[in-house]
């Protein structure tokens, strides 16, 4: 019995290990000295333009104020951080898609309707280029289309406003997900990349394949190290213009978790806004700071608890599956409509 507990704690250590010390992993060492540089670098080029010096005590208070370090929504993330990063791989393996599976008959129902795989004339090298944004751009979409459906169907959105719930936005915070949430995302992503991958083994054959490192996609990895982490930060870095419909920069995503109702549903992509713009669901940030609040309103119970972030979502999903049927009273010919979900 003791020697599977020290497995165990030894297994949870090793994925902690490979999350900071492998370059293509979400929490990377490498992509989390980028953002605080890349951050630091912005935040004391502004306060420079505007004083005409920078102070670093002064900057290390801009980069971690304790308002955010000292409220209880950051300590909730720690949490989540720890409890996810050691789950992670055992969640993601209750997905019941079959990625090979679905990846094997788009490729069986392609050969069927267009005939037998043909090799490419393309040098391998230009056709991994390609499977690799392929794959990045089905992984995007497949991100855009969970968020969606979350934000619009009521029972996603009770498992997915744990994610919501958060009041101050840290890189800790993109792991503040409910274990069902983290589910339902990985079949989709499933869906959606298999979808993909059976029409690139069709057109390139089993020989091409994606550029990855440490299991992520490469693109994937460079927009990690960019501003990834600085889109659950309170660092306003806001992409205007042809960029800010093609690109989620900070900015666009701290829109995304406001409490104002102009912003609900907006920005649901994750480092591309092109579905965002294509679909209607994109709000570009302004230049400056816009005054915005995070959480939910009204506030759930126990907020940032165990209780009020594990269990009770699920006592909530299950009264919207409950109100399906139920007899459905006429509404009054001048009621207003109920809110949709963010």
């Amino acid at each position: 019995m003791l020697e599977r507990i020290g497995d165990g704690l030894v297994n949870i250590f090793n994925r902690y290990c490979e999350l900071f010390f492998s370059v293509g992993t979400e929490f990377s060492a490498t992509s989390l000295v980028c953002a605080l540089l890349i951050a630091g670098g912005f935040l004391a080029y502004r306060r420079y333009r505007k004083r005409g010096r920078v102070r670093l005590r002064l900057l290390a208070r801009a980069l971690f104020p304790k308002r955010i370090l000292r409220h209880p929504s950051f300590t909730a993330d720690v949490g989540y951080f720890l409890f996810n990063t050691a789950v992670y791989g055992a969640i993601f393996g209750m997905a019941t898609v079959s990625y090979q599976l679905l990846t094997n008959g788009v490729l069986q129902g392609l050969i069927a309707v267009g005939g037998p795989v043909t090799p490419s004339a393309l040098p391998s090298f230009a056709q991994n280029c390609i499977v690799t944004a392929m794959l990045f751009l089905a992984y995007e979409f497949g991100y855009w289309l969970d968020h969606y459906l979350k934000h619009r169907i009521p029972v996603l959105w009770e498992l997915h406003k744990v994610h919501h719930s958060a009041e101050v936005l840290t890189p800790l915070t993109v792991t503040r997900m409910h274990p069902l949430d983290t589910v339902i995302f990985g079949n989709i992503l499933a869906v959606t990349a298999a979808l993909t991958n059976g029409v690139v083994a069709y057109l390139f054959g089993d020989s091409s394949y994606q550029y990855a490192l440490s299991g992520n996609n490469v693109i994937l990895v460079v927009f990690i190290h960019l501003y990834s982490h600085l889109q659950h930060t309170h660092i306003w870095i806001a992409f205007r213009g042809v960029l800010g419909r093609l690109f989620v920069s900070p900015a666009h995503h701290q829109i995304h978790h406001s409490t104002n109702p102009i912003h609900f549903n907006k920005n649901l992509g994750s480092c591309l806004a092109v579905w965002d713009w294509l679909f209607g669901t994109l709000h570009v940030p302004a230049k400056e700071r816009e005054k915005l609040t995070f959480g939910i309103e009204p506030a759930e119970d126990k907020a940032h608890t165990i209780t009020g972030e594990f269990i009770n979502p699920f006592g909530r999903a299950f009264m919207v599956m409950v109100g399906w049927f139920r007899p459905r009273a006429q509404a009054a010919p001048q009621a207003a409509p109920e809110a949709a979900p963010r």
